[in-house]
């Protein structure tokens, strides 16, 4: 018989509804038991066996939970994350892992001490796109990587007046929301730069956190570039890599947020698949006239994560992102914001 992880999610924005909720509701080894929600009950209706608290406070006291998911402003992971861990549960929480590297360590090894798991939600790891990118690593198509060019842009203008990203507060602005994404998958890929270059500024009027970024992540073989921006009307390629052997580009994004957002429930035959148009181009060869394919793009699988956590949890695998990973981004964003500040590259090593 299929043991169960017995979870409950504090928050119901955008990240409990559409990140989390459709995936432990829809897994086999997940039970969605309870969500925080102070002010609503929207999750009642959405899922009506649970229950609906007022306060993280019960939830941790439930002995029947195993799993507490934080899908709250960034600002309160660190004592949220800390509370479950000294209440004996295994903690799921949403990227950015804590907005400084110093609590990031405090949490690592209060896991270790507690013996409780910390899964840091870097979803994007199971973007199709990504996943195409290690595919065609892995096999060897691009020879040795020089440049790596990712981006996150939007066109956003407004800046919302209860929107806790645009506040001046802990964890908020570009860099530590989409900049997460794009930093955690260059990691994944090449490990630690030996320094970072940045520019990090704000565009739109009024606004009072950075809200565009450029950073350059410097190797002494290759050079990562990584950009955001919210006043982007007709963004370019989101991804351009360009080795010895072949070059890739790709434009769109994955497809599941929008699936997600519309209220497909994850799992169907076609989850994660793009349409064509969108599939990423390859040029390979020595001489003129390059080979050139298109690459279909592999699905994309945000339920790859929670397969993770069950199999780390009964399985003994280890995490598909390790801690010090999701550490690590916190770390780079840190130097990038010194960088920025100083007009300097700044060693990180």
């Amino acid at each position: 018989m299929m043991q169960i992880i017995n979870t409950g999610i504090i928050g119901f924005g955008l990240s409990g509804k559409v990140f989390h909720a459709p995936f432990i509701h829809t897994h086999p080894g997940f039970s969605l038991v309870s969500v925080v929600e102070r002010h609503h009950q929207y999750s009642k209706d959405l899922y009506p066996g649970i229950s609906v608290l007022k306060s993280y406070s019960e939830l941790l006291k439930d002995d029947n939970i195993d799993l507490v998911v934080v899908a709250t402003p960034n600002i309160y992971h660190y004592p949220m994350v800390k509370e479950s861990l000294l209440a004996g549960k295994h903690v799921v929480v949403e990227k950015p892992f804590v907005p400084t590297s110093k609590e990031a360590d405090e949490l690592i090894r209060l896991s270790g001490e507690t013996g409780k798991k910390i899964f840091v939600f870097q979803n994007r790891r199971w973007d199709g796109d990504f996943l195409t990118i290690q595919k065609l690593l892995a096999a060897g198509k691009f020879g040795e990587i020089k440049y790596y060019e990712a981006h996150f842009d939007r066109f956003s203008p407004e800046i919302k007046p209860d929107g806790w990203r645009d506040e001046n507060i802990p964890g908020g602005g570009i860099l530590y929301d989409l900049g997460a994404h794009l930093i955690d998958q260059a990691l994944c890929l090449f490990g630690m730069p030996d320094s970072i270059n940045a520019n990090i500024k704000s565009e739109r009027p009024g606004s009072r956190v950075d809200d565009c970024f450029d950073l350059k992540l410097i190797y002494n073989d290759k050079t990562i570039v990584l950009k955001a921006g919210m006043m982007v009307r007709d963004p370019g390629p989101r991804f351009i890599i360009e080795g010895t052997e072949g070059n890739f580009s790709k434009y769109g994004i994955d497809p599941q947020e929008v699936a997600l957002k519309s209220g497909k429930i994850p799992g169907t035959n076609d989850w994660g698949s793009e349409e064509s148009e969108y599939w990423g181009t390859l040029e390979s060869g020595v001489a003129t006239p390059f080979d050139i394919s298109r690459i279909p793009t592999e699905n994309g699988n945000y339920m790859g994560f929670f397969d993770n956590i069950y199999d780390v949890l009964f399985k003994n695998k280890p995490r598909a992102i390790p801690l010090e990973e999701a550490r690590d981004v916190i770390f780079i964003i840190e130097k990038a914001f010194e960088s920025s500040i100083k007009h300097r590259a700044i060693k990180t090593k």
